[in-house]
């Protein structure tokens, strides 16, 4: 029986024979990678998944500086522009979000940005205090805090109460207001075991008005506080919920009004309030579990009890300090390139806090908070109120006796 040359599919590799032309060698004849090739592959993936966003999240940033610096100069004829590059980031971030939409291939690197990146920021902002400088701010700061925080857990949960509010949401949206945002939200949430609703309600609420504090705050606070900087930025980090809201305000205040001062007042401050959250939400855990078999499978883990970029900033508090000690710090560096060094982190800082901005611009969707409701709404609103009015009360009386104001960490 004659056999039929094209029954089989090898005749079709000569399809594309060229010569001199070498054949790819079929995928049964080809190695399998080593291990460090696959691993070398799994970081290349990563980087893929990652670089749209932060390449996005990067290009807004530098249009905001772009644009800030045009208004301001060419619109406005000042040689050096006023207008903070920042919120016209964060608004541009905003605009992309809500009118253009955003595919969910730049997610990834977005939340890199927010969750990575702005904790690396503000970890680098420790470089620009000593631990003398730190602790000033915190002794300064810690009374405030414990007033704001206690202030606001006992008004929202009777305010909660006279307009109807789940118990367990009033505590969220006062938990995260006083203390730290989302971040505290999400702690709580585990704690007092909330649902799910809840928790987006609350975490609604603190992002509608911190964004509203974040664009307005840095200038009533230069207002309020009569241009001291120190004041501006404890005002800014007790009254601003989320961190990422506070590192933001701080920073436009420091670019509108070139005080670094109240950036790092700011920062410090911010961090005093999330370590509040070790004592604060076993405390309300013990409030709002009616027994301990219900507090157990609350309980939240240490890491959301206290950040890990907190006890990082004050490394690098303590890097600072004993680098500026000697006359060669570390006894390795000259002076000269130890303050290089210093300068390049404050800028790398500043920019990674932008990229954090315009990644919160690009993640909040303003669909969502047209569904919030107005009981919850009215909640969030008093609370944010209730917090920055105590914060500015208690600093306007700090400042008056002359226990605040005037210096520079």
């Amino acid at each position: 029986m004659a056999t039929d040359t094209y029954a089989g599919p090898e005749w079709a590799r000569w399809l594309d024979s060229m010569e001199g032309v070498p054949e790819w060698p079929s995928p049964a004849k080809r190695k399998a990678p080593a291990d460090w090739q696959k691993r070398v592959g799994k970081s290349f993936e990563r980087l893929g998944e990652l670089a749209p966003g932060m390449a996005l999240a990067f290009g807004l940033a530098v249009a905001g500086e772009r644009l800030a610096h045009w208004f301001g100069t060419a619109v406005l004829g000042f040689s050096h522009s006023p207008i903070s590059a920042v919120p016209i980031a964060v608004l541009l971030g905003l605009l992309v979000r809500n009118a253009i939409g955003l595919p969910a291939v730049y997610e990834p690197g977005l939340k890199v940005c927010v969750r990575f990146l702005l904790r690396v920021g503000i970890v680098l902002l420790g470089l620009r205090l000593s631990l003398a400088a730190v602790s000033v701010v915190g002794l300064v700061s810690l009374p405030i805090i414990a007033v704001c925080i206690g202030t606001a857990l006992i008004a929202v949960a009777k305010l909660g109460r006279a307009v109807g509010l789940p118990r367990r949401l009033s505590g969220l949206i006062a938990v995260g207001t006083s203390i730290c945002g989302v971040s505290a939200i999400v702690a709580a949430a585990a704690a007092i075991d909330a649902k799910d609703d809840e928790v987006s309600y609350a975490v609604a609420c603190v992002t509608l008005f911190g964004l509203l504090a974040l664009f307005t705050y840095p200038f009533f606070a230069f207002w309020a506080c009569g241009g001291d900087a120190q004041v501006a930025g404890i005002f800014l980090g007790t009254a601003i919920h989320d961190t990422a809201q506070v590192a933001g305000a701080g920073l436009i205040y420091q670019q509108q009004y070139d005080a670094p001062e109240a950036l790092n007042n700011a920062a410090v401050t911010k961090l005093v309030r999330n370590t509040c959250m070790a004592a604060v939400i076993p405390m309300m855990a013990i409030a709002y579990l009616r027994n301990a078999q219900e507090r157990k499978a609350g309980r939240m883990s240490w890491h959301q009890a206290v950040p890990l970029f907190v006890p990082l900033f004050v490394l690098a508090a303590t890097v600072r300090t004993v680098g500026d000690l000697g006359e060669k710090p570390f006894g390795l560096l000259s002076t000269e390139t130890w303050k290089e060094w210093l300068t390049a982190a404050d800028k790398l800082s500043g920019w990674f806090l932008a990229l954090a901005m315009v990644a919160v611009g690009l993640g909040t969707g303003l669909g969502k908070l047209r569904n919030l409701g107005l009981k919850p709404f009215g909640v969030g609103l008093a609370a944010a109120l209730i917090v920055g009015g105590v914060s500015l009360g208690l600093l306007t009386i700090a400042r008056t006796l002359g226990l605040i104001g005037g210096a520079s960490p």
